[in-house]
């Protein structure tokens, strides 16, 4: 009888940060350690606050599963984290994701921190658990994830109501993201990530979050690199439109809970204070999702969970600082899909896409520069060129400002993604929005993933995913993706085409973004 041969123990996954020691956990050939509160829970007195230093802990924490998700409500516009996901205001905490092998702080690695999208209503570090783990296998990167706060807690701007007792602080979770970014400055060399190599990237909401951090000055120094893929960069308003939109919460607030409107009261702040003080996460939610619904024909063209010019921690228009040179000067990768509105209708018909909102973003300039729009998008109002329209106002026009603008004083790359399997063609969407996300963090094996493939593409896009992680990865390393991808300028607008075969063009639907130019001069 041969003796039985007993597996080597596994190597203790701990490490030592600021506040304490982790344990982590190995799976699928990397390493991970999970729910790590990078700041205080905004709980209590901490409630429309900004962040707080976290609580160190003794001994040893768990960290081999995940930590809460930011309150979010599932019957809004976006489908979020599932329902089974645990959620709660104790959500600021962050994910790690490592290669399986020791640290050498000789050889530190680049670091990537993905900031998720959602609206900022919904979404979290964890819908896609094994988000990351690709690019840490493919490229020996650390990935970082983070939960912010969403919805009211973090994107409405209550400090109106604020009284010397009970202030209430402006961009809560643009705060938290800086917070995010501050705790990896400090902790992410124990895991062995570079705190001076680090990429900020996001999608969406994440990718406005990237554009808007690039001009926040306290974030100063805690990137180097950015890439902000389909981001609204002008989704940042001032304090009498963000405050507009915070009466009208309270209000809703107040409904739902079948309270008195503090609005009409002798003593607005103070009620209002304590409506919003005391409110279960849950109604604040369901609120926030009252609110979403009606802003688009309320607010036409507008978002209003997004952050807020407050003067101090966002001190001006992130469009107008990457203008004049006052946002950070690090290299950018910034772009967006070939077709960003077509998503955006049904459920999620949020954008500039209907005749009402349409007229209304019109009314706003010159029957001239109307004229000359209109041409761009034939047929307009019908859906079609409608969903183009909006998708066009909110994503790429002030994507390509962004670009022009930041490439006076940094380099930057910019693409258009227009791939897209036969299915998702035939449905009408082509290269919609959040697409490119399927290739780029190997998700076609997911049900969406196979499902969207079942008709052909699923090859292209691996090899489309294959391509993108490259060049991901490079910038990360170098600040460089790839020496083809060619710089962009007010020039020529040299632009990376991302498809079955990728092209370089020269300022791709010129036409159509000289018509843009004249139509919305202040954007």
């Amino acid at each position: 009888m041969r003796p039985s041969v007993q597996p080597a123990p596994a190597e203790p996954l701990s490490v030592r940060i600021e506040t304490g020691s982790l344990r982590g956990i190995r799976v699928r050939g990397v390493r991970q350690w999970r729910g790590i509160p990078y700041v205080a829970a905004p709980v209590g007195e901490l409630r429309f606050r900004a962040p707080q230093p976290a609580v160190p802990w003794p001994g040893e924490r768990d960290a081999r599963g995940f930590g809460l998700v930011a309150t979010q409500s599932h019957r809004g516009q976006f489908i979020g984290a599932k329902p089974t996901i645990p959620q709660g205001e104790d959500c600021l905490n962050l994910n790690v994701i490592t290669p399986d092998e020791p640290v050498d702080q000789r050889m530190l690695r680049p670091v990537m921190v993905f900031i998720h999208g959602g609206a900022y209503s919904v979404g979290s570090s964890r819908e896609v658990p094994r988000q990351g783990e690709g690019l840490v296998r493919r490229g020996g990167i650390v990935y970082v994830s983070f939960n912010y706060r969403l919805g009211a807690l973090g994107y409405l701007d209550f400090s109106r109501y604020s009284t010397a007792e009970r202030p209430f602080e402006s961009n809560l979770g643009l705060r938290d993201q800086v917070a995010a970014l501050a705790w990896v400055r400090r902790n992410i060399a124990v895991f062995g990530g570079d705190p001076d190599a680090v990429t900020v990237f996001g999608e969406s909401a994440g990718a406005n979050a990237v554009t808007t951090l690039m001009t926040v000055p306290a974030a100063a120094g805690l990137f180097q690199r950015a890439i902000a893929q389909s981001a609204p960069p002008n989704a940042v308003y001032a304090p009498a439109v963000t405050a507009e939109w915070a009466a009208d919460f309270v209000r809703l607030l107040a409904r739902r809970t079948g309270q008195a409107d503090p609005t009409n009261s002798t003593d607005t702040a103070a009620d209002a204070a304590a409506l919003l003080l005391q409110a279960d996460p849950a109604h604040l939610a369901e609120a926030t999702s009252d609110l979403t619904r009606r802003a688009p024909d309320r607010y036409p063209g507008t978002i209003p969970l997004s952050p807020v010019i407050d003067g101090d921690f966002l001190p001006e228009r992130p469009l107008d600082a990457f203008r004049d040179g006052r946002a950070h000067r690090i290299p950018l990768i910034i772009g967006t899909n070939s077709r960003e509105g077509s998503l955006f209708s049904g459920r999620i018909d949020i954008l500039a896409t209907t005749p009402g909102r349409i007229r209304a973003v019109f009314a706003n300039t010159k029957k001239k520069a109307r004229t000359r729009l209109r041409a761009q998008y034939p047929g307009i109002p019908a859906l079609r060129p409608a969903l183009d329209f909006g998708g066009d106002f909110s994503f790429w026009y002030p994507s390509v400002r962004v670009g022009e603008r930041h490439s006076r004083y940094a380099p930057v790359r910019f693409y258009r993604f227009d791939a897209a399997p036969r299915l998702v063609r035939l449905m009408g969407l082509d290269a919609t929005h959040g697409l490119e996300l399927f290739p780029l963090f190997d998700r076609l094996d997911g049900w969406f993933g196979r499902g969207m493939t079942a008709l052909g593409g699923r090859r292209d896009f691996q090899r489309i995913g294959a391509r993108m992680q490259g060049w991901w990865l490079s910038f990360a390393a170098t600040g460089v993706p790839d020496a083809a991808w060619p710089l962009y300028d007010e020039a020529e607008r040299l632009t990376l085409v991302i498809d079955a075969v990728d092209r370089v063009e020269s300022d791709p639907r010129g036409d159509r973004r000289r018509a843009w130019d004249a139509f919305v001069p202040h954007i």
